[in-house]
């Protein structure tokens, strides 16, 4: 049965749209990819849009492309290539874009995760490029710098930076959930979850990366 006749309606049924994006849990980065459902688009268009980049020197070009999903809607980045499989180019465009864009909606509450978990993952904090201290304002230029490299620099170490920036933030939110247990249970559970799945996202970043480097990530 349709949505319209299930409701009783008359009017056209409504194309399916994805759900909203939930930048502080990064929800978004928990599903897995189906391979079957990528389709031939996605593959094309994700790699015009990093060759148009990387063959231009106008600076103007990279500031376009970065605020793509400003300009657009992360929704339609989403339905371009949020089911892509993870590792993939635009798999990996998609993880790139959408972190970027939890970050800049709430960089205060990602910087209380990245302060949180930068002391003990060191290595991945320098990796990650955040200036000192890691506040709201470092975090924002953080994201777009990373993103900017996907186009005007190495590709691989763009996707590197996105995954250790992953790890920093998601030992910050399983830090902040083991002392925040004991007063919600709840709410530790769900910063414990978004950890695991930031972890999933940074290993396939990283498994991204070294597949650009064999010429492999298509």
């Amino acid at each position: 049965m349709s949505e319209n006749a299930a409701s009783g309606g008359s009017g056209p049924v409504r194309p399916h749209k994805p759900k909203p994006f939930a930048p502080i849990d990064f929800e978004p980065f928990a599903g897995g990819a189906d391979p079957a459902r990528v389709s031939e688009a996605a593959h094309l268009a994700a790699q015009a849009l990093v060759r148009r980049g990387r063959e231009s020197d106008d600076p103007e070009i990279t500031r376009r492309l970065v605020r793509l999903a400003d300009e657009q809607g992360l929704e339609s980045i989403a339905e371009m290539w949020s089911e892509s499989p993870a590792r993939s180019l635009p798999g990996a465009l998609w993880r790139l874009y959408a972190l970027r864009a939890a970050t800049k909606r709430d960089p205060e509450r990602i910087s209380v995760y990245f302060k949180a978990g930068k002391d003990t993952a060191q290595v991945s904090h320098v990796v990650a490029g955040v200036a000192e201290p890691p506040g709201a304002d470092e975090l924002t230029a953080m994201a777009d710098a990373i993103l900017s490299g996907a186009f005007d620099g190495d590709f691989d170490v763009a996707l590197e930076r996105s995954a250790a920036f992953c790890r920093v933030v998601a030992l910050g939110q399983a830090t902040i959930a083991d002392s925040a247990e004991w007063a919600s249970t709840q709410h530790a559970s769900k910063l414990t979850k978004s950890a695991h799945q930031l972890v999933k996202t940074a290993e396939d970043l990283e498994a991204s990366a070294n597949a650009w480097r064999r010429g492999q990530l298509d």
